[in-house]
């Protein structure tokens, strides 16, 4: 086990100003790997002073500079995939490969768009008889969660970076090893002191002392929805903008004359990544009533080949969530197909791969974001119907369309309420925005529309 020490704040590790400590829990083997320091309002305090100290003058800086260093900041992650591919495996539990591809090779990814955008965004533009500035907010609070620990710190760092501003992170209290490590990333790439500063702790601490903080001008937050709430409500209270990604219960529809076998595989594919720690997961399936029973068949066979090929869950309340959730569900009368609430292996917090089938709407596991390896599968009588499954819950982050028509896909995925849907497998893409409908969230990360959130405008009129 590994002591950490210190913050990472105006450029260099700096003492913790409180003696507590966070264990960090190895959530496969449930070993306590690490311990860093859990900060205080005075560590955030002086994280905060730091960034607003060096605001004026990285929010100077050419945006040619910035992408400069943006650019080197990437390289460094390149240089330490292996590195972080690692860590993340240790303290969330995730299968190597999805470690070395998504939770580092996405966030390498993001820093490369970024670095590409603040070489090219138009700073400026001409209205009528006015120039248009946008420019930076100012200081961000950037408050991150677990289930894609860098990569939330990515998707917020870089663009904030990008537009001029500063940044404090405080990084959730399971994954912040990873957090760590893109501070000495940071700190090699040449990026100046106090642009970027790291606190660790807790968010009833470090985190509510980030958001209620007079020096932050913005508050972006990735999490639970009904955390979100309260941090939009002290935010707004104080007349901070605010950008908040919250939970997800999106529908993957299948329609009539898709491919079925496909379309089932890839949805329990989605499903199952990264344990269902994913706030986009498709977790309701919606086939249409003549093909229901064959899509039910091939959705539990495809995810029992699932069973010794996906991490545990973060940790043990999240496993005993998802666990509760699963009963529910029996309770309410869902029929369980494959998986169940008892754990395959003798140590680590994991959960079977599960599926449900005879899901109706109503149902506590139709409605609520589950965040495990759960898939409902509901069956819907026309398109009308489909639809309004589709939009009945207070949710609207992401969705899946598939149908043996391209059209007919595109017709339907437009009138869905979310943010993001694939058409027909459609492939991730870390230009386009993301961000919810509803109660998903406020405002959208990636690409041009994710850089604009960290904006304000100025006009000049000649």
């Amino acid at each position: 086990m590994k002591a950490y020490d210190g913050m990472y704040i105006d450029g260099a590790w700096r003492p913790a100003a409180g003696p507590d400590v966070i264990e960090v829990v190895n959530p496969a083997d449930e070993q306590v790997i690490a311990t860093v320091p859990a900060g205080t309002v005075e560590d955030v305090d002086a994280a905060v002073r730091a960034a607003r100290a060096a605001l004026p003058a990285w929010a100077a800086t050419p945006p040619a500079e910035r992408a400069a260093r943006l650019a080197a900041l990437r390289d460094v992650l390149v240089a330490r995939q292996d590195e972080i591919a690692g860590t993340v495996t240790a303290e969330l539990g995730s299968p190597p490969k999805l470690s070395q591809t998504v939770h580092a090779g996405v966030p390498i990814a993001v820093t490369g768009s970024y670095a590409e955008l603040a070489a090219t965004y138009a700073f400026e533009e001409k209205v009528g008889n006015s120039t248009v500035l946008h420019e930076p907010v100012g200081v961000v609070g950037a408050i991150t969660p677990w289930n894609y620990p860098l990569h939330q710190i990515v998707a917020k760092t870089a663009p904030a970076l990008a537009a001029g501003c500063t940044v404090v992170v405080k990084p959730a209290e399971d994954t912040p090893l990873v957090a760590r490590l893109f501070a000495e990333a940071v700190h090699e790439s040449g990026i100046p002191a106090g642009v970027f500063n790291l606190v660790t702790g807790l968010g009833p601490v470090a985190g509510q002392a980030l958001v209620e903080h007079p020096g932050v001008d913005l508050v972006s937050f990735t999490g639970s929805t009904a955390v979100g709430r309260r941090i939009g409500a002290i935010a707004t209270g104080m007349v901070k903008k605010v950008a908040l990604e919250l939970g997800g219960k999106s529908a993957n529809v299948i329609l009539p004359g898709a491919d079925l076998a496909r379309a089932v595989n890839v949805g329990v594919a989605n499903v199952m990544s990264n344990s269902g720690q994913t706030c986009s997961a498709w977790t309701r399936m919606l086939v249409h009533q003549d093909r229901y029973d064959e899509a039910v068949e091939l959705a539990a066979a495809a995810a029992a080949k699932y069973g010794d090929r996906i991490g545990p869950l973060v940790n043990a309340a999240q496993r005993e969530r998802v666990r509760g959730y699963i009963e529910k569900g029996v309770a309410e009368g869902a029929r369980l197909v494959a998986g169940g609430p008892d754990s395959p292996h003798e140590k680590g917090y994991h959960v079977s791969p599960t599926v449900f089938a005879d899901v109706t709407p109503q149902m506590t596991i139709a409605q609520e974001e589950i965040f495990g390896p759960v898939l409902s599968i509901l069956r819907y009588a026309d398109e009308e119907d489909a639809l309004r499954i589709a939009n009945g819950t207070v949710y609207g982050l992401a969705g899946a369309v598939w149908a043996g028509d391209e059209a007919e896909a595109v017709a339907f995925a437009r009138r869905m309420e979310t943010g993001q849907v694939d058409i027909n497998g459609g492939r991730f893409n870390p230009l386009a925005p993301f961000g919810g409908h509803k109660q998903s969230g406020v405002g959208r990360e990636l690409g041009a529309h994710g850089l604009t959130e960290y904006l304000q405008t100025k006009s000049l009129q000649f």
